[in-house]
């Protein structure tokens, strides 16, 4: 079984966001890592190559050249090969062009039984790129698992929602998500980490895809952010002194005026 799992490097959470002139995010002078959505992806696809002979597992990224980060920790992880597709005119691509390059990425990885996906990326939230991408490649789509079971290519997974549970069939190969409800990610061990420097990474342009430049990017994004603005420092908080047991009815009146009750 030839899987491909798609992976995204996104700005550290814990580090301070910034945004280039043009509103977009900053994710080159940013620490980034690994989304930790994409974590619980590549779980599932190396749970599925350990229980299939002879399964193989690639990590697709498309960033900047520190984005080779991300295909790393996937390596190290268990994957057994890369991919990273890098051109300057990717920058600023929204979803609909994010599907399209993944889209032809996969294609010229040829002969995928399954395309696996994160249910969401961790900066985005936006968890539409697998539903894109399924329709681009023609696959159908079982999305947000939260339990997988497979015999072979026939896939069954379930999908928790907020008031019912699915449970949703597909035959291989098809574009699956996952939600952090499949399980937890593993770590890399000291023999993972060592093993991946010699596992392959190709990285490929966009014209080694045969997309368009002129397809992608900030300039042709279906939306745009207009303007950002930095978060405000923390002010001092109020303290309520309690004198004669005022201290309860000065606290309903603070929550009160900032409705919170």
């Amino acid at each position: 079984m030839n899987i491909v799992v798609c992976v995204k490097y996104v700005p550290d959470a814990t580090a301070e966001q910034k945004f280039e002139a043009d509103n977009t995010v900053d994710r080159v002078n940013v620490d980034g890592l690994l989304s930790e959505l994409d974590e619980y992806a590549v779980e599932q696809s190396l749970q599925l190559k350990e229980k299939t002979e002879g399964a193989e597992v690639t990590a697709l990224c498309i960033g900047p050249e520190k984005a080779a980060d991300a295909i790393r920790k996937a390596l190290q992880m268990g994957a057994d090969k890369g991919v990273h597709v890098s051109d300057e005119a990717i920058a600023g691509s929204d979803a609909a062009a994010t599907s399209k390059i993944l889209a032809e990425a996969v294609k010229k990885i040829g002969g995928v039984d399954l395309v696996v996906c994160g249910m969401a990326s961790t900066d985005g939230g936006m968890s539409v790129v697998p539903a894109m991408l399924a329709e681009r490649l023609g696959l159908p789509q079982v999305t947000f698992a939260s339990v997988i079971e497979n015999q072979g290519k026939e896939f069954r997974i379930r999908r928790d929602g907020d008031v019912a549970t699915e449970i949703i069939g597909a035959t291989a190969p098809l574009v699956l998500s996952v939600t952090d409800q499949s399980g937890e990610a593993r770590y890399p061990s000291f023999k993972g980490i060592m093993a991946a420097k010699k596992k392959p990474v190709e990285t490929w342009s966009l014209a080694d895809l045969g997309v368009d430049a002129g397809e992608v990017g900030l300039a042709n994004a279906w939306t745009a952010v207009e303007q950002t603005t930095a978060r405000p420092p923390r002010s001092a908080g109020e303290i309520v002194t309690d004198e004669g047991g005022s201290g309860a009815a000065a606290l309903v009146d603070f929550l009160a005026a900032k409705k919170f009750i």
